[in-house]
């Protein structure tokens, strides 16, 4: 250990102070400096690697537990306690981001569909219109995201879906948990914003082959009246 204090800092100090100050000699600081590393320190190197990649990819937000879940999804064998030292060895510390999350990304390529409830959020029976809608949770390990989908007769969640990731994945969960409780009729009207994950072709297809017609808020509605 003290070998390796000498070797992140001899860039700063120099070497024969260093091994002075901590109770070493030079020669045995450039015998340990001369060895081969062992397996472990070749596979950490390796795993170093995927964990700066990642952390820089997530903004320097991930901490140890979501890094780890991040590289065991890249098929690497990995466990929390070893991704949390390699993170504090190297000063890979997370910042806690702003606690203000934009769930709505407007700006993609996908069709829109029109407003067919502008904005007449009551229904005179069951099933008759819902509406959807992403929020997220701050948590000690960073952001959970919330998709729920809300019957507007009485106000009811019918469907509901929790995930690490703002993934279109989320809203299609919620949406199919919703559809095998209520199992709603051909006419029922889905109204949601104009996000991605709302608009993709998958979410759009869900929504057809169940005879659901799509509508989404106008540009600058605001879906707080909603839920």
């Amino acid at each position: 250990m003290r070998f390796q204090l000498i070797d992140a800092a001899k860039e700063e100090f120099p070497v024969r102070r260093l091994c002075k100050v901590l109770g070493v000699s030079q020669s045995g600081y450039f015998a340990w400096r001369s060895r081969p590393a062992c397996r472990r320190q070749r596979d950490d190197l390796v795993l170093l690697a995927h964990v700066r990649s990642a952390f820089r990819l997530s903004n320097e937000t991930y901490g140890s537990p979501r890094m780890t879940r991040e590289l065991q999804d890249q098929g690497l064998h990995v466990g929390r306690r070893r991704t949390a030292r390699l993170m504090r060895e190297n000063g890979l510390r997370a910042r806690q981001p702003r606690r203000f999350k934009r769930t709505t990304d407007s700006l993609h390529a996908f069709p829109v569909a029109p407003n067919l409830i502008e904005q007449d959020f009551a229904a005179e029976r069951p099933d008759e219109k819902w509406g959807s809608d992403l929020s997220y949770i701050w948590t000690r390990e960073g952001w959970l995201y919330l998709a729920v989908v809300i019957d507007l007769y009485a106000r009811r969640v019918v469907g509901w879906a929790v995930r690490d990731r703002l993934h279109k994945e989320l809203a299609l969960a919620a949406l199919r948990r919703a559809l095998v409780v209520r199992r709603p009729s051909a006419g029922l009207i889905h109204h949601s914003d104009r996000g991605s994950q709302y608009c993709s072709p998958e979410c759009q297809a869900e929504l057809r082959k169940h005879g659901i017609l799509i509508s989404m808020s106008g540009k600058g509605n605001c879906q707080g009246e909603l839920l």
